[in-house]
């Protein structure tokens, strides 16, 4: 099965996660006016005794056309991705039917731009398309298992 991935479309993509990036004008200015604050930009969702942790990511970059052979989701919490550099990276969410990834979507990120995906959402894994893949990760952290896989029995390509 073949996949087009779409610029980067907030609307489609809030059904998934929330957008993190500067909007054109900020929540407020801090620290004497000398720093712009976008305030709440994500929803952070942690069940049970987890608590919020922040870490560092670094994934080898992936060309496109682009197999995708599983997706995960996280029942137990939410997953924030910020990039540490300016490059696109490509996210692919799908809807859940019946604890399978249903309607597949991929996107290519605008530079700069970060994703949360909301909790026990399917998605891809970290997909960074140029070097370096640095991100900064915030999610769950916990002893509870928060982490569900699933794999196609036949992979999807995504192309540009």
């Amino acid at each position: 099965m073949r996949l087009q991935a779409k610029p980067f479309d907030a609307q489609i993509f809030a059904q998934f996660g929330d957008v993190i990036c500067a909007r054109q004008m900020p929540d407020k200015m801090i620290n004497q006016g000398k720093c712009a604050r976008y305030h709440n930009l994500a929803k952070l969702d942690f069940v049970g005794d987890g608590r919020a942790g922040i870490s560092l990511f670094d994934a080898e970059p992936r060309a496109l056309p682009y197999r995708l052979e599983m997706m995960e989701r996280h029942p137990l919490g939410s997953q924030a991705f910020l990039p540490l550099h300016e490059h696109p990276f490509l996210v692919v969410v799908a809807e859940d039917d019946n604890g399978q990834p249903s309607n597949v979507q991929a996107f290519i990120t605008p530079p700069s731009v970060g994703v949360n995906y909301h909790c026990n959402i399917w998605h891809g894994v970290l997909t960074p398309l140029e070097a370096p893949g640095l991100f900064a990760v915030v999610d769950r952290i916990g002893n509870d298992k928060n982490l569900e896989e699933f794999w196609f029995d036949e992979d999807m390509v995504i192309e540009k």
